[in-house]
């Protein structure tokens, strides 16, 4: 066990490594928590310039209880065009721990290229995040920044919602 790890980790947990018997039955298994955001909506206006930034969705887990915990990160919402919209969109996730100032990106940011949507379209991905080592809160945020030089037509989204799985990385499965 690294150094890391035996800061984030209490002895009730056993750790092992990738060779270990997965028909044994562990004697303290690992805790998992499933936490759900609160749906949320944000509206991008038209003539929206390049670099504009917009929080479509946030969540705050505590993994304090955890060993080297590893958070899976799954973001769904709803894309509405009530009249044309273009634009490229990029969603990324975000974290913010304590005694951290500034946030940092979790896993790759995802494109959205809308070419005159005038209807209703659904837009999910997920991510993992590997690198926590805390004792204390965090907060995930998906931010939407807007790519393309002007945005035409306004785009609403909707029950924008973030919803995490988080447990032990046991296995080191990163």
């Amino acid at each position: 066990m690294n150094s890391m790890s035996k800061n984030c980790c209490n002895d009730n947990h056993k750790h092992y490594t990738d060779n270990h018997n997965c028909s044994k039955k562990e004697n303290n298994p690992c805790p998992t928590i499933i936490k759900c955001g609160t749906p949320s909506a944000t509206t991008i206006p038209d003539a929206t310039v390049a670099g504009t930034t917009f929080t479509v969705s946030s969540i705050t887990l505590n993994n304090s209880c955890l060993c080297n915990p590893i958070t899976k990160l799954e973001f769904a919402s709803n894309l509405v065009a009530p009249v044309a919209f273009t634009g490229v969109i990029n969603f990324q996730v975000f974290k913010l721990c304590k005694g951290q100032f500034a946030p940092i990106p979790v896993g790759p940011a995802w494109t959205f290229e809308l070419v005159a949507l005038l209807t209703s379209q659904t837009f999910s991905f997920f991510v993992c995040d590997c690198n926590s080592c805390f004792d204390e809160c965090c907060t995930y945020t998906v931010v939407a920044t807007v790519t393309s030089a002007v945005t035409v037509g306004t785009l609403s989204i909707n029950n924008a919602t973030l919803g995490a799985i988080t447990t032990c990385n046991s296995s080191n499965c990163c």
